[in-house]
C-alpha cells in the first residue's frame, strides 16, 4: 500500500547511496528526508515540528556514529519513539546489540539486502505500530 504521508528520513553520507535510497523511495510513494550528516540530521528534527515515521541510519558517518545519533534520539522526548533502522557495512555483536539496547527496530548488513528489502522492512515496522 502506498503512502505519500509516510516520510523517511535517510541518514546516509555517500552521496551516490543516498540519492538511490530517496528516488526508491519516492518510487514506493513514500517521502525521503534526505540527510548526508548526523547533524544535518538533527538539525531537520530541531527545525520541524513533524517527525518522520522512521529513520533509515547509516552506523558510520563522517560527523559521528549511530550509536552517538540514536542516544541524542532517544534523550529527546519527541523523538525517542521514532522507528530507526540502522543499515551499515559492519555488524559487530557489541555494535548490533548496543544499537537494539538503544531501542534500533533493526540492524542490517548493507551487503545482505537490497534497496528493495530494506523498504519493504520499514514499510513493514510501520504497519505493525
Amino acid at each position: 500500500m502506498a503512502d505519500s504521508n509516510f516520510t523517511v528520513m535517510v541518514v546516509e553520507d555517500e552521496d551516490l547511496l543516498l540519492e538511490a535510497i530517496g528516488k526508491k523511495l519516492q518510487q514506493v510513494q513514500m517521502f525521503p528526508i534526505l540527510c548526508r550528516s548526523g547533524k544535518e540530521a538533527v538539525d531537520y528534527l530541531s527545525a520541524h515540528e513533524q517527525v518522520p515515521n522512521a529513520v533509515w541510519l547509516d552506523y558510520y558517518l563522517k560527523d559521528t556514529d549511530g550509536l552517538a545519533l540514536m542516544t541524542l534520539l532517544k534523550q529527546n522526548p519527541k523523538w525517542e519513539n521514532i522507528p530507526v533502522v540502522v543499515v551499515s557495512n559492519s555488524a559487530s555483536t557489541l555494535k548490533v546489540n548496543n544499537m537494539l539496547a538503544l531501542g534500533a527496530k533493526k540492524y542490517l548488513l548493507k551487503a545482505e539486502y537490497r534497496l528493495e528489502d530494506i523498504v519493504d522492512i520499514i514499510r513493514q515496522l510501520n504497519e505493525t505500530k
